[in-house]
């Protein structure tokens, strides 16, 4: 199912380059599953193993990079690696939205080059990717800077971008606040972006980083439907963690 026809999707990111562990994670039926190219050491040819072990877990599972930046030289690489979806940090006006959409689209919606990679069966299944990659594919743009708070709605005039995604820590770092998250002016621009968001009809994304299910809740019932679950080294950690205090306290 394509995740974008959804009203809530709850996925997680990967940020160890396991295969392993992409693959046990999509299996436990995580909408959407990030493969982190910007802040973990994951490089192209290991996002395409990690691709392709996040749709043998289950072949529902969207995948989506997050890109080093945004540039047309790597998106399209990673799309033809297998990526369905592109997450993009750091986009802070309308032009630079205009560079996603043009990396991620085919002509006429974009400037995406032709040419074969896994997306497309290695050639074999090309036309039917072809006659869906600008409908099916997923772009979600990071507002994690004050700047691209202030140009909101110039960025989300600009057609196909499906989502938001918060960075709440470069975002409260931009206005000065650096991890203040229950500061009044970062909980009045979380509003001002969710109301933006409902405005435009895309997904409202945010991260919660600690694997606590209440936390996703909350943000559930704050207006947000798109929610990064944990990523993997925090839930591996924080499970070592738990059962070794537990196993100490009792001896």
């Amino acid at each position: 199912m394509v995740i974008k026809n959804k009203k809530l999707i709850v996925g997680s990111w990967i940020n160890t380059a396991s295969p392993v562990a992409a693959e046990i994670m999509s299996a436990a039926g995580f909408d959407f599953l990030v493969v982190d190219a910007e802040h973990s050491a994951v490089d192209i040819s290991q996002a395409q193993s990690l691709f392709q072990a996040i749709k043998a877990g289950n072949p529902n599972c969207t995948t989506i990079i997050r890109l080093p930046g945004n540039q047309y030289s790597e998106t399209k690489r990673y799309l033809d690696a297998g990526a369905m979806g592109v997450l993009v940090p750091l986009v802070n006006t309308m032009e630079e939205a205009e560079e996603v959409v043009r990396s991620v689209k085919y002509p006429p919606l974009g400037e995406r080059g032709v040419g074969f990679g896994r997306s497309h069966g290695y050639g074999f299944q090309f036309d039917e990717y072809m006659s869906r990659a600008n409908d099916d594919i997923f772009i979600c743009i990071q507002i994690e800077h004050i700047r691209g708070v202030e140009n909101l709605d110039k960025i989300l005039s600009v057609k196909g971008i499906d989502a938001v995604f918060i960075g709440p820590y470069d975002l409260t770092a931009s206005m000065g606040i650096t991890a203040q998250f229950n500061h009044p002016k970062y909980l009045s621009t979380l509003n001002h972006i969710l109301t933006k968001c409902k405005e435009f009809g895309v997904f409202a994304g945010i991260h919660v980083v600690q694997p606590d299910p209440q936390s996703v809740n909350d943000r559930v019932k704050e207006g947000f439907s798109m929610i990064g679950y944990s990523l993997d080294i925090t839930m591996l950690g924080q499970s070592c963690r738990d059962g070794l205090a537990l196993i100490k306290k009792d001896l």
